[in-house]
């Protein structure tokens, strides 16, 4: 069974399901994208690790790294490995140095774990096939010029660059505090951007 390693292309929220988030991943060398539709917690779980920002508690899948850590089990790939009836299939490929195991998991939390653990995402031809949408050059320019409109739309006014950039250090440091308190991490790291700027 060959595997295609993919990458995390884009998170955005879903036009056909409320409450749903698209998760974009795009074959590593080549021109095919794997969208799959997770549920809020998963894509907020997921963003927080993308931006490296530290919750003041641990999320569930924080907690699932440290407890394979404090048991000496490392993850050490992700697996798409199946697509039955439009639902995706995943594994978490562990080990704990004498074996090698596998845990069934939904994609979304399989992601959000194989990030915390810095290791690949793969999957096999069949689901890229079954699944997957190849995109021309032009759609490409397009999907480029989209996500750069999603990524300067989905400010909320309260925390705008331009607001932001007039705001000073110490009131940015206070609103990251808040921020971070109402677990409010798409705004947390939009101000954390704006603190690394000025250091």
């Amino acid at each position: 069974m060959k595997k295609i390693q993919l990458e995390i292309l884009g998170l955005s929220s879903s036009q056909s399901q409320t409450g749903s988030f698209a998760l974009v991943l795009g074959e590593r060398d080549g021109n095919r994208r794997l969208p799959i539709i997770i549920g809020m917690f998963e894509a907020q779980s997921i963003a927080i690790q993308i931006e490296k920002i530290n919750p003041n508690r641990p999320l569930t899948h924080d907690l699932f790294k440290s407890f394979a850590e404090e048991l000496d089990v490392r993850v050490t790939e992700i697996l798409i490995s199946d697509l039955k009836e439009g639902v995706f299939y995943s594994k978490i490929m562990c080990t704990n140095g004498s074996r090698e195991f596998e845990l069934d998991a939904r994609p979304s939390d399989a992601i959000a774990i194989g990030l915390r653990f810095g290791v690949p995402i793969y999957t096999v031809e069949s689901v890229l096939s079954e699944a997957g949408i190849i995109l021309s050059d032009l759609e490409e320019e397009e999907e480029e010029s989209e996500e750069m409109a999603v990524k300067s739309s989905s400010t909320p006014t309260s925390t705008t660059k331009e607001s932001l950039s007039q705001t000073s250090v110490d009131d940015l440091n206070k609103m990251l505090t808040d921020a971070l308190e109402k677990e409010d991490y798409e705004r947390a790291a939009k101000i954390r951007d704006e603190l690394n700027k000025r250091n």
